[in-house]
């Protein structure tokens, strides 16, 4: 048997070991193999009891049943769960009696409209922010992280005031003459649940764009133009594919709250008409157990998108 192929003894071992503990604090501080572990344990206990453990209780009140005031009781032993809950709403979904299917489609629709409104609006902000703002560019930033100082409850209710018969934005559109007669705003227009979505959570697809815009190297631009390519065809070919990155997060942060939102639609419409997925969990959650089944039924529908984006996110990195 060769030396390479020889089995290493206890004793061999054991010296490797105090050789490399030695080396190490000729190097630097010696850390024990548990040190940098031990630093994820904070974030583990408050994953289990933030996030592992009420999940398991939407689980189980999805699968419980109810009590003689038909309000949801929770089983914990999965043994004993039903899934008579669970069928009852997919029946109000693909059923002959599909009441709720509309408002899953609509949900759709308008977390569609609203994040393609985001993506392209944001992204001119934070293009032009990162590029052409010069000076102007902290007190921009400013202006796009004070919205984060005031509740959105009380941003939406300011909405509220100024989309009424007789607000701000009825009387600035009718000096414009672009209407004749104050506009319905609140009374069950998709359009106002949309624009207030997309006021609600276009700051979050700012931000991220303009960090990712903002650490493109001019660089790469400059190649581009020195190439003979027009501001235009430099921006399709270099910018736009580079920031691509920066867009799955923004699309990924801005869609997955809207499709739980229920506050918007409350406040500016009010009207089933517009109802989305959050209003309908929002009012069945502490009646029955079928908010926890289309919570559940929620999470397995977003996860599709969350799985592409860290595909795509991974696939970004292993190609640099």
């Amino acid at each position: 048997m060769s030396e390479a192929s020889a089995p290493i003894s206890e004793p061999s071992r054991r010296r490797r070991r105090r050789a490399a503990r030695e080396a190490s604090r000729s190097e630097g501080a010696w850390y024990p193999r548990w040190f940098w572990p031990s630093f994820a344990v904070p974030g583990t206990l408050w994953l289990i009891l933030f996030f592992i453990l009420p999940f398991y209780t939407i689980i189980a009140v999805a699968f419980g049943t109810i009590d003689i005031f038909r309000k949801p009781v929770p089983v914990w032993q999965p043994w004993f769960w039903s899934t008579k809950y669970v069928s009852s709403v997919w029946d109000t979904l693909y059923g002959p009696n599909a009441f709720l299917q509309p408002t899953f489609v609509r949900t759709f629709e308008y977390v569609a409209i609203a994040s393609t409104l985001c993506l392209v609006i944001g992204y001119a902000v934070a293009y032009y922010t990162a590029r052409f703002a010069g000076r102007y560019r902290t007190l921009i930033l400013i202006a796009l992280i004070s919205p984060f100082w005031i509740s959105y409850l009380m941003r939406m209710v300011a909405w509220q005031n100024l989309l009424a018969g007789d607000g701000y934005v009825n009387q600035i559109l009718q000096k414009l003459h672009v209407i004749s007669a104050p506009y319905p705003w609140l009374e069950g227009k998709s359009i106002t649940v949309v624009l207030g979505l997309v006021y609600g959570y276009i700051p979050y697809m700012i931000l991220p764009l303009f960090g990712f815009l903002d650490r493109i190297q001019s660089s790469l631009l400059e190649a581009g133009r020195d190439l003979g390519a027009s501001p235009g065809r430099t921006f399709w070919r270099v910018t736009l594919p580079l920031s691509k990155p920066a867009i799955y997060a923004g699309l990924v942060i801005v869609s997955l709250p809207m499709f739980g939102d229920y506050y918007t639609q409350d406040l500016l419409s009010g009207s089933g008409k517009t109802s989305m997925i959050g209003n309908i969990i929002n009012d069945s959650v502490q009646s029955t157990p079928k908010g926890s089944v289309l919570v559940l039924l929620l999470m397995i529908l977003l996860i599709v998108p969350m799985i592409y984006y860290l595909r795509s996110t991974l696939a970004a990195q292993e190609s640099r």
